[in-house]
């Protein structure tokens, strides 16, 4: 046992990846062989059997110092902490207070003249800098080794796709770790070529991709992922998703169609995906086409427009629904602008659209007062955006003051963003969960919020067992 002690502080020390470790290794095996010789010497020669427990217990400890720094490294990841986990942390600690004093006006009250006991807390942050100023120099080159082997060896992968590089980027500096090396490109004749340049073998594995356009290659790129990271042996396999395509063919309008939506599910679920994290999808049942043993979070992207419209002087606001499928997610819109700005004088408004076939709408019809009003519209995509102008026209000929508009995905095919730049809308909100471009960043009426915090809180929390609907709360 010795000598495999030795051995792996050898190859910790040809693979450069943990000093530390290495160091700390050797130092172990280094005692575990005096504890051996001693123990010899103690015992004498016939009683050498003896001090087989001597030297297996110094070997143990030798290798109890690598799982110790092991572990440490699955710790690495710190909680990024943003505005949605600190607004959770503030109901939580309102509802605490509320709960205490409630209880204590109903508990008799007592003075206690016992003295009550001093907890202090400290951090890890606080203990290393504490620890720090008490180090050599080649301690110190050696911590500074350690940290940044923990920085890329972390329990936590991130990869991403082609899809969208931006906000997997994004998502990586606000967790504070590195996105994973992969090479995902094509061959000459257009085939998909993945492969993954880390090591994964027993880590949580989270895959940032998109499956907008081009919808193929980047459902092609995803599912090759997930086979690639299951054949390297990954723990787990998370597949983020901020855009989930197909999810529009999600039943059989009519004969000798296809239920695209639940297709794709049944492929990323054969490819043996543990968990989707998906954004605002197009309907709430496209959770149900996964089965049990693959849990989905459709995440609310509403909130991050709910933080935007908040800092509006709206008058009279109303929340418009540009179709009755949308009445649930423009409600819940209403509702989170009610109880984050108390802004109890919400309405809420209805437009029921008649289709010609897919892309046209024939007529429109308005549901709800929208007179001296400034409305929201609010949907999860804009796709050629003839509806949402064609509703923004509707509501200025019912008397809107001023007409804005909110989607989680803002495809923008097509004639899409000339359509925005041209209409009577005052404003229109898209998270970044597709790719932008020149023309795009060039249309003064659309603004593109980052869904990147979200979804790093997200990761986070999962990443941690921590909840996730407290972020939602």
């Amino acid at each position: 046992m010795i000598v495999a002690s030795s051995a792996i502080a050898r190859r910790l020390v040809i693979g450069g990846k943990a000093p530390a470790l290495a160091a700390t290794v050797r130092t172990a095996a280094t005692k575990a062989a005096a504890s051996s010789s001693a123990s010899s010497s103690f015992w004498g020669q016939n009683n050498g059997a003896r001090a087989v427990p001597f030297a297996a217990a110094a070997a143990l400890a030798a290798t109890g110092a690598a799982a110790t720094y092991a572990a440490s490294c699955e710790r690495s990841i710190k909680d990024p902490m943003t505005v949605y986990a600190v607004q959770a942390e503030a109901a939580a600690e309102q509802r605490n207070q509320q709960s205490s004093m409630s209880s204590s006006s109903a508990a008799p009250s007592s003075e206690s003249t016992e003295p009550q006991p001093t907890v202090t807390a400290t951090s890890p942050a606080m203990a290393a800098a504490a620890t720090t100023h008490d180090m050599t120099a080649e301690e110190e080159r050696l911590e500074k080794a350690a940290r940044k082997s923990k920085k890329h060896a972390g329990g936590l992968k991130l990869f991403s796709g082609n899809g969208n590089m931006s906000l997997a980027l994004e998502i990586a500096k606000i967790l504070g770790i590195n996105l994973g090396r992969a090479t995902v490109g094509q061959f000459a004749d257009g085939e998909v070529n993945v492969m993954i340049h880390e090591n994964v073998r027993g880590k949580d594995v989270y895959v940032i991709q998109p499956t907008c356009p081009p919808v193929n290659n980047n459902l092609m790129e995803l599912l090759l992922m997930v086979s690639t990271l299951n054949r390297a042996s990954a723990r787990r396999i998370t597949v983020v998703i901020p855009y989930y395509g197909y999810a529009r063919q999600d039943r059989k309008m009519q004969a000798r169609v296809p239920i695209s939506a639940a297709d794709v599910a049944r492929l990323l679920e054969s490819m043996g995906i543990d968990r989707v994290i998906a954004v605002d999808l197009h309907c709430g049942q496209i959770q149900g086409f996964f089965g049990p043993r693959v849990p989905v979070d459709n995440l609310d992207g509403g909130i991050v427009g709910i933080d935007h419209f908040g800092g509006k002087d709206l008058h009279n606001p109303v929340i418009v629904s540009p179709d009755a499928g949308g009445v649930y997610r423009a409600k819940k819109f209403k509702e989170g602008l009610a109880h984050k700005f108390d802004w109890n004088d919400v309405g809420l408004a209805m437009i029921i659209k008649q289709r010609a076939r897919a892309g046209t709408v024939d007529q429109m019809d308005l549901v709800g007062d929208v007179k001296d009003c400034d409305c929201i519209i609010v949907d999860d995509m804009i796709d050629t955006a003839g509806t949402l102008c064609k509703a923004a026209d509707v509501l200025v000929a019912k008397g809107a003051r001023r007409v804005f508009a909110f989607a989680s995905h803002g495809l923008l095919s097509g004639p899409g963003n000339d359509r925005i730049a041209n209409s009577k809308l005052e404003e229109c909100v898209i998270l970044n969960t597709i790719p932008s471009s020149p023309q795009r960043t060039a249309n003064e009426k659309l603004t593109e919020l980052s869904v990147a915090p979200l979804l790093a809180q997200t990761i986070f929390n999962i990443h941690a067992k921590k909840s996730i609907s407290a972020l939602f709360k």
